[in-house]
């Protein structure tokens, strides 16, 4: 029901009442939102607290299936045991209400308080909260406290951030069309290298395919945050370095990055090509990293610990000299997140994690090298894959191949 349609007081509000239209058609079913908010009901519970607090773009869609634009305004996601609010900024209107699974509060702007005001007029009488200690900022948290000074404040950042790393049949279901995005976006890629044309003009053409294709299947979500980042040449050093206006040349190492982002869902794609022709430390240095990533998509499987997969890859990089040049961990869980958004920590292909590996988490295997300007085989070497883990095995749902019988692209 249009209740914003009934018209608004003719005066200054602090907070308003926008349900504006009809509620999208979700993501995910009812029962799968239901199922999410009652695992956090679950945890309220396990921690004695009245309500939970969420602020980070990354759980503030998983339990609502709203993604908001921050631009300088403040966000939350309200969940206690009998309701579920989100609280968002009145520049975005009628929007929020109308993707939350949940009610919706509006605060406006002309108090710099109102959106504690807006959480104060959702959570009256509380004594103990959750919040995001790994999103709360110094002063957000003492503004928070502020606005509820008798309230014990407790971390639910940790076990959501668990709760998540675990995904549904709906979630790996919809992970999947997000890995065969990708891949359309690769082979758009891959079909716009060319001599001469510079690393924007590839990334454009990766953007248009994925954001076309996921407009086809989704016909119902957002568009937002899907991006390329095309790297040539030195550029390839840093496995998040922007795209820029240098052209691709003959011989170029060049390296193939392909984000879709769906409903707040990140997969990725990421291919190690070249132009022409490789030389031949090139090739020898790449070769290596494939056998890395071969042997890193053998070792994602339930029960394996993610210290030790990382501790037999660095085995294969040493054997050929090659150890120094590895600086970052091998792969990560996949979900809701993004580079921007945060992600899930507890699950990282690193010497220092001992998560042990559990059937429905999604897992990369990405492995990179880099060597620096000046030396044979100069650049950033980098495969990436998305696995399922499942019972007895795990699933690689990313199909673009990767290596150099085809990724060397012809001039």
């Amino acid at each position: 029901m249009n209740v914003y349609a009934k018209g608004m007081p003719n005066e200054l509000l602090r907070l308003q009442n926008m349900h504006n239209g009809e509620k999208a058609v979700p993501t995910f079913s009812a029962a799968e939102m239901t199922r999410r908010q009652d695992g956090l009901r679950k945890i309220l519970a396990e921690l004695k607290l009245d309500a939970a607090i969420l602020t980070s773009y990354h759980n503030i869609c998983y339990f609502s299936d709203f993604l908001y634009c921050y631009f300088g305004r403040r966000y939350a996601f309200v969940v206690t045991p009998q309701k579920a609010v989100s609280i968002s900024a009145g520049i975005d209107a009628g929007q929020p209400w109308r993707r939350t699974f949940g009610d919706n509060i509006t605060y406006t702007d002309w108090r710099r308080d109102n959106y504690f005001h807006a959480l104060q007029q959702a959570l009256p009488g509380v004594k103990r909260l959750g919040i995001e200690f790994d999103h709360v900022n110094i002063e957000l948290r003492k503004l928070l406290q502020d606005a509820f000074p008798e309230v014990e404040f407790v971390d639910i950042g940790s076990p959501t951030m668990w709760l998540r790393t675990i995904k549904s049949a709906e979630e790996i279901a919809f992970i999947k069309e997000g890995a065969r995005t990708a891949d359309i976006g690769g082979e758009a890629v891959r079909d716009a290298i060319r001599e001469g044309v510079p690393e924007y003009e590839v990334a454009l053409a990766g953007t248009q395919a994925m954001v076309r294709h996921i407009a086809k299947t989704f016909p119902h979500a957002e568009l937002m945050d899907t991006w390329v980042w095309f790297q040539s040449g030195i550029n390839t050093d840093g496995a998040h370095n922007p795209v820029t206006s240098r052209r691709v040349q003959k011989g170029d190492i060049l390296s193939l990055n392909c984000f879709p982002m769906i409903s707040g869902y990140y997969t990725a794609l990421e291919r190690t090509l070249f132009l022409d022709h490789a030389s031949d430390e090139h090739l020898r240095i790449w070769e290596v990293n494939c056998e890395v990533h071969r042997r890193g998509l053998e070792l994602l499987k339930p029960g394996a610990r993610c210290g030790d997969v990382a501790t037999e890859l660095n085995d294969i990089y040493r054997s050929h000299g090659l150890l120094g040049y590895r600086s970052f961990g091998y792969g990560h869980s996949f979900g809701v997140l993004s580079h921007y958004y945060g992600r899930e920590a507890g699950v990282e292909l690193r010497e220092d994690i001992n998560t042990v590996l559990q059937p429905g988490m999604v897992v990369s295997m990405e492995p990179m090298v880099t060597l620096p300007e000046g030396i044979a085989g100069a650049g950033g070497y980098r495969e990436h894959d998305i696995l399922v883990i499942g019972e007895n095995s795990s699933e690689n749902i990313t199909k673009f191949p990767f290596g150099p019988e085809h990724n060397i692209v012809k001039a």
